[in-house]
């Protein structure tokens, strides 16, 4: 199983923590963001990994069996950073992570030994304990997530009610070659433009719409994402006390 980690954004919200890196090189309780996933996709069996990369991307050069390459980095959004890992994508299963989360190895473990659908999706059923610690209302920034028959219906809207929630996405996915193809096929039907502007939720939820099967996968254990200093401090406190266990 390889695996593509998506590096290429600053992570403006960040601050001065990005002047001189990209976001995944900021570091939590001593280690890089990025280091902590490559640790947990290699315990999980993951034998290659690749990045994708764009702000500083030089900072990265360590990092990874094999580098891609978003040039545009500050005018697109993430599926432009997955486009750029399309060889490997199209070859063979494979696992892709945001550079901004932390998660164990058991998640990792649990997506890749699900079910061969063309494309899987880990979510985190327990969502709502860790976006209280986050947010004073989670609703503030949750989004839709439900399921059906174990596949997903409905992902990425601003939603009012707990009842439309039921796990959060993560931002850790595996792609079968035919998923690719899927995600291809539309990407094909769309400007240039329209691919630029196009989040990883709203690829899914254009494939849910046209009768793709995207299978979910619960997370095992504790994860975080990391959107602010905030998330960063909440997370040192919560390994400290061993409430997110990431080894």
């Amino acid at each position: 199983m390889r695996a593509v980690i998506l590096a290429a954004g600053r992570g403006s919200r960040m601050g001065d923590l990005t002047a001189d890196r990209p976001k995944c090189l900021v570091e939590l309780a001593g280690r890089p963001l990025i280091a902590w996933q490559i640790d947990a996709l290699t315990r999980a069996g993951v034998g290659e990994i690749g990045i994708v990369r764009g702000y500083k991307g030089d900072r990265l050069a360590a990092y990874g069996a094999r580098r891609f390459d978003n040039p545009r980095w500050a005018e697109t959004n993430m599926v432009v950073s997955l486009i750029a890992a399309e060889e490997w994508l199209s070859e063979a299963p494979i696992i892709v992570s945001y550079a901004d989360i932390v998660y164990g190895p058991g998640t990792v473990e649990a997506l890749v030994s699900a079910q061969p659908a063309p494309i899987a999706v880990s979510y985190d059923k327990d969502w709502l304990w860790l976006w209280r610690r986050r947010f004073a209302d989670p609703l503030s920034d949750a989004e839709s997530f439900r399921m059906a028959d174990g596949r997903i219906v409905d992902i990425g809207r601003r939603v009012t009610n707990l009842r439309e929630i039921e796990g959060q996405y993560m931002g850790l996915l595996r792609f079968q070659p035919e998923g690719w193809r899927a995600v291809r096929n539309l990407l094909d039907s769309l400007s240039t433009a329209e691919i630029g502007k196009l989040d990883m939720t709203s690829l899914l939820r254009r494939l849910i719409e046209r009768g793709e099967a995207i299978s979910g996968v619960a997370a095992t254990g504790r994860w975080g994402e990391v959107d602010s200093v905030s998330d960063l401090k909440l997370y040192e406190r919560l390994l400290e006390r061993d409430e997110l266990t990431l080894m």
